[in-house]
């Protein structure tokens, strides 16, 4: 499969809704892409790769509202790959994003055009995520160490051995001193190993998805939003309220921003609360938990079908709340763990769609 023009709006709003309300703006990592296939540089996804091939994961890492501050030159992802292939001394034969999420969901196939590589159809998250220690990789226990960032100011940061903890700290310390944003590589995994420690076909799934949800048209009702995304609206209606605060820290750092919002479902009546954090996290009926991570909990306007983020909600709007199936991959009992509310310090067990 390549990426043609006419699907980079489907692969957008696909990414977008599996981001779970964070992953960033897709809109510039959607230019970005555009750019290359107007030109005729489409990016290839085989539907299968050698066993042998060694396929890197790369994704942007730190902020992701700095990302379309401060654009890439085009050189970071070619850095960060080169520096990690020295290191390690192989070669990567594919790359395949870490995140498919958000625009981690796109970046990749841009870096991938760049260096003349297939873009594996996998990634290490099947939504979005905000720490590197809950990646497949970390999850599958493969570890993040060794991985290279390179930030657009042109420093390069190799992470040779830590725990996952280390990583993700050290990454984010990186980050936050040159420019907010790094491209990021990971150590290459062999294409036969990926279904044991990465989410597969989640490039075509987010194809698919982007284009049945944009097949259904503004303001669909909900029986056709269901079936077109594949899931469950949870609500229709206004928000009332939205606040916010920051959230309990981890490895003695502050937290990342919390918070929730309230709506009224037009439907029955029912307040429907969402906590959230970089991404929404639960969401209760009435005060009872109906649905949480590591389900998808997508907010879209109910006019235009957009993705509404947990940085843009706000009162007043009119939203279409959504519950999106998790990937198997996260739903296995060694590894929900890592992505249920309790890893957001949330005290609650996963409500997950029957």
């Amino acid at each position: 499969m390549r990426i043609t023009a006419a699907d980079v709006p489907a692969l957008e709003r696909g990414v977008a809704l599996l981001g779970s309300g964070g992953g960033g703006d897709t809109m510039t990592a959607a230019a970005l892409l555009r750019q290359h296939v107007i030109h005729g540089r489409e990016p290839e996804v085989p539907a299968a790769l050698d066993p042998a091939t060694p396929v890197m994961p790369v994704g942007i890492a730190g902020s992701t509202a700095a990302f379309t501050e401060k654009l890439p030159s085009g050189s970071e992802f070619a850095t960060a790959v080169s520096a990690l292939e020295r290191w390690t001394g192989a070669r990567a034969g594919a790359l395949m994003s870490i995140e498919i999420g958000g625009l981690n969901g796109l970046v990749p196939l841009v870096a991938a055009v760049e260096l003349g590589l297939p873009c594996a159809d996998a990634d290490l998250s099947g939504r979005g995520l905000p720490r590197l220690d809950q990646l497949a990789i970390a999850a599958a226990g493969r570890g993040l160490a060794p991985a290279a960032l390179a930030e657009p100011g042109g420093q390069v940061l190799l992470l040779a051995a830590g725990p996952d903890e280390a990583i993700e700290r050290s990454a984010r310390t990186f980050v936050a001193g040159s420019g907010g944003w790094a491209a990021m590589a990971f150590a290459p995994v062999p294409a036969g190993e990926l279904p044991g420690c990465a989410v597969m076909g989640s490039v075509r799934a987010a194809l698919e998805l982007g284009r049945r949800v944009l097949a259904a048209g503004e303001s669909p009702d909900p029986d056709r939003l269901a079936a077109a995304s594949g899931g469950q609206v949870l609500a229709m209606g206004r928000v009332l309220e939205v606040s916010r605060h920051v959230g309990p820290g981890r490895h003695g750092s502050a937290g990342f921003g919390r918070g929730s919002a309230t709506l009224t479902d037009h439907r029955t009546g029912a307040l429907l609360r969402l906590e959230m954090e970089n991404e929404y996290l639960l969401a209760l009926r009435d005060g009872q938990p109906v649905a949480s991570t590591p389900d998808v909990l997508a907010v879209v306007d109910h006019r235009t079908g957009v993705p509404v983020s947990c940085d843009t909600i706000r009162a007043g709007i009119e939203v279409d709340v959504l519950r999106l199936a998790a990937a198997p991959f996260w739903t296995d009992p060694r590894r929900l763990p890592v992505l249920e509310p309790r890893a957001y310090g949330i005290d609650c067990d996963p409500v997950l769609a029957p």
